[in-house]
């Protein structure tokens, strides 16, 4: 892993807490500011990250709808998908990404918040994927969610960049959305993206990250943290694959000094604990698994050499 300015990093999520009156909690891990989110008293304290270009802090784990929520017009699994956006909020969770790549993700997601009457809970977040008219497209995103502003709209895949990249900086400025964000997958176009981060002021980039495919950790993350953009990491599980081969193999000991209790926990800690990731967006179908995933964003977080643990273990057993 790159060397990161580790001690002005403790320093800021200090302050932090000071001027918020947090908690902060680590015994050989990082130090984070934790806040209560939710409604519930009993709800765990989750780890909030900071956007660096506002100050604004959002919960630690998002939600993603990729696949998961492209369920087409079928009610019985709209309510299925509104009962894990459901699950996802009342364990404290924000941000949900989809894109119109998504089938009817957006429909569906638009659907849910109808349903729970949680527009007032949510982060939205999603993309604009087109080389041609990114703001048609745009008005047809905001008419399935639902929404008259978005938090965060990104250029999907680097899609029409030329074009869409200055559309959302003119949004933007005119108080029509209050981030802006680029995003890769699968380890594509990084250099692509590297070149746009040192170019233009984003708020956001969204990449592929995990204990698998670390790639990033050599310059992307550092140029992220430098530049003070916040970092979505989509694909945290490899898309499921990660934790079906996974299955059945016995967590290592030092699971149990992070208090992680899955494997999808432990991935889910070894990101967050980077101090440029600012959210992991798993997907899934099951409300279960949400409140699981939302789990690993409370207690302890590894330190460097517990990451680079984490990731020899799984890269042993895969």
């Amino acid at each position: 892993m790159s060397d990161f300015d580790r001690r002005k990093f403790l320093k800021s999520a200090g302050a932090v807490a000071a001027l918020g009156g947090l908690g902060v909690f680590g015994t050989g891990a990082n130090r984070h500011a934790f806040a209560q989110t939710g409604a519930a008293k009993d709800l765990p304290r989750i780890i909030q990250k900071t956007i660096p270009s506002s100050g604004e802090t959002i919960p630690a784990v998002g939600l993603g709808s990729w696949i998961t929520f492209n369920v087409g017009n079928d009610i019985e699994l709209r309510d299925q998908c509104a009962d894990v956006m459901s699950a996802f909020f009342d364990a404290g969770g924000r941000m949900i990404d989809s894109s119109p790549m998504y089938g009817s993700a957006q429909d569906v997601i638009g659907y849910g918040l109808d349903k729970l009457g949680a527009r007032d809970r949510v982060f939205s977040t999603d993309k604009v994927w087109t080389a041609g008219d990114g703001a048609e497209q745009i008005a047809e995103t905001s008419d399935r969610w639902k929404v008259a502003e978005f938090d965060l709209l990104q250029v999907h895949n680097l899609l029409g960049i030329n074009e869409n990249l200055p559309l959302l900086f003119r949004m933007k400025d005119a108080g029509q959305l209050r981030y802006v964000g680029v995003t890769t997958s699968h380890g594509r176009r990084t250099e692509d993206l590297i070149a746009v981060m040192k170019n233009e002021r984003l708020d956001f980039v969204q990449v592929t990250y995990n204990p698998i495919d670390r790639k990033v950790e050599d310059y992307l993350l550092p140029l992220a943290y430098d530049r003070g953009i916040a970092v979505i990491v989509n694909r945290p599980f490899r898309g499921g694959s990660l934790i079906e081969r996974l299955a059945g193999q016995p967590l290592p000991e030092f699971a149990r000094d992070l208090e992680a209790k899955s494997w999808a926990q432990l991935i889910l800690k070894y990101l967050i604990s980077h101090p440029a990731v600012t959210c992991p967006i798993p997907a899934t179908t099951k409300p279960a698994h949400v409140v699981e995933n939302m789990a690993a964003a409370s207690g302890l977080l590894p330190d460097d050499k517990m990451r680079e643990q984490i990731a020899g273990v799984i890269g042993v057993l895969i």
